[in-house]
């Protein structure tokens, strides 16, 4: 049996992954992929310590991290379940079970994706899904962002400072986000308005991205924008379903989290990042939360052997 699970890749599971190693924790990480959702980031400038870094090259260099870790073992694989059992939590993948007597969930969340034709083409070349991320790029450019919520409404803040132009496409009929967001961006000259009931059709392109068609869901007409970047706010979801009721989560799937320790409502279970309730889903905080996790592990551990010497 593990000291602990790692599940996850991105940012959070690998900070956790380098802090559960410190502590010479005997410990498991199952991590389908490295570098979570800024993998296919063209470029990240938010990073702390970097001035600028390509997603890609971001993911390389956690995955170097977890693995220069020693007495860490790394299972390259994907979650299907995780269970309670005797003394600790059981983790089931495709090809076996694994378990530990603590888990830290670091599985993030992945985008809620328009699903229409251009977009997966296109993805990281001038489609994009996080504008704090990947605004700067954009300079100069003319951008559509789809979404009217709040995410949708700090997008269109975020690319102010570098966009030409600036188009917001909404699937109702009104703006869902804040008002207050909303009239602060009217003022903006580089934005060029809200359309109402668009329904996103596809996205056109060549190598990088040369526009979007959307269709009104009044009248039924197809019209195309000339934008070189889509940035996609239509939602998240949070990668937490193979948790099934083991820990409390929200109405929307994110797992429940102390935001003082990391702890869940399940003893001997902590999490990070995307896949928590975490108001800011930024690679930063996720990592920061993870070693919040990882130390709250380590002294959870810690109190149990005082308590029970001999197990």
């Amino acid at each position: 049996m593990y000291d602990t699970i790692i599940i996850g890749g991105g940012p959070g599971g690998v900070a956790a992954a380098v802090y559960a190693a410190r502590k010479k924790i005997k410990t498991l990480m199952i991590a389908e992929s490295f570098g979570g959702q800024s993998s296919v980031s063209a470029e990240i400038f938010n990073w702390i310590g970097m001035v600028s870094i390509p997603g890609s090259e971001l993911a390389q260099k956690l995955e170097e991290h977890a693995r220069a870790q020693e007495g860490i073992e790394i299972l390259s694989e994907r979650v299907e379940k995780a269970e309670e059992i005797e003394g600790g939590f059981r983790v089931t993948t495709g090809t076996g079970t694994y378990d530990a007597r603590t888990l830290i969930l670091a599985s993030g969340s992945r985008r809620r994706k328009m699903g229409i034709p251009g977009e997966e083409e296109f993805n990281g070349k001038g489609v994009a899904f996080c504008s704090t991320c990947d605004a700067p790029i954009f300079a100069g450019q003319k951008v559509a962002v789809v979404g009217g919520g709040n995410a949708g409404l700090e997008a269109v803040q975020d690319l102010i400072p570098y966009a030409s132009e600036i188009y917001l496409l909404e699937y109702s009929d009104s703006i869902k986000g804040d008002p207050v967001t909303f009239e602060h961006i009217q003022k903006s000259e580089k934005f060029k308005g809200a359309i109402m009931n668009a329904q996103t059709v596809k996205v056109l392109g060549d190598k990088f991205v040369k526009g979007l068609t959307y269709k009104d869901r009044v009248s039924g007409e197809e019209r195309t924008l000339d934008v070189t970047g889509v940035f996609v706010e239509i939602g998240a979801v949070p990668n937490s379903e193979f948790l099934g009721t083991l820990v409390e989560k929200n109405k929307y799937g994110e797992i429940i989290i102390d935001h003082r320790t990391a702890a869940t409502s399940k003893e001997g279970i902590w999490a990070a990042g995307d896949v928590t309730d975490e108001m800011y889903k930024q690679n930063n905080i996720s990592a920061g939360d993870a070693v919040k996790a990882a130390l709250s592990a380590y002294q959870y551990l810690l109190q149990k052997e005082k308590a029970h010497p001999n197990e």
